[in-house]
């Protein structure tokens, strides 16, 4: 990515003073499978001390997610992958999907058939992936906390 993150006027904004700059980094290498790693990281971090010594989110711990925060990690993501990646586009195609897990999954390459994509080898770590194949995040964790990610007040609120 020749073009840096802070000349497209993404702020690393965080409401819980969250650094988001290592994930900047990595956005603009293009190294989206640490990106991603480093995502849930960040945004168990902004969760608070519990899921961030746990090292992932419960569905619940969602909400404590500051718009902001998810917001700055939404905009980088859209940034680096000229809007094809990030929650905000999982959640138009979910919505497109009328909210069906099953018709989502194969849109975003998560699942072909009854074939469940396996992590990290079979996901597709660079832009030729899906519109809304990364970032996984939370994926292994069950669709609570995707669709507690996908429900946010971050998406609703200007």
């Amino acid at each position: 990515m020749t073009l840096a993150m802070q000349d497209m006027g993404i702020e690393l904004a965080s409401d819980r003073g969250v650094d988001y700059s290592n994930l900047r980094e990595l956005l603009q290498a293009e190294q989206f499978q640490e990106a991603d790693r480093i995502t849930l990281q960040l945004m168990c971090e902004a969760a608070g001390p519990q899921a961030a010594g746990r090292g992932w989110l419960y569905f619940t711990e969602v909400d404590q997610l500051p718009v902001t925060d998810l917001r700055t990690i939404d905009q980088l993501w859209l940034a680096v992958s000229e809007g094809r990646f990030g929650f905000s586009v999982q959640r138009k195609i979910w919505l497109g999907q009328g909210k069906t897990w099953e018709k989502l999954w194969p849109v975003i390459g998560w699942k072909q058939g009854n074939h469940w994509t396996r992590y990290p080898d079979e996901f597709i770590w660079d832009l030729t992936a899906p519109q809304g194949h990364l970032p996984l995040s939370n994926q292994l964790r069950g669709v609570r906390v995707l669709a507690s990610i996908l429900s946010h007040p971050a998406w609703s609120s200007p």
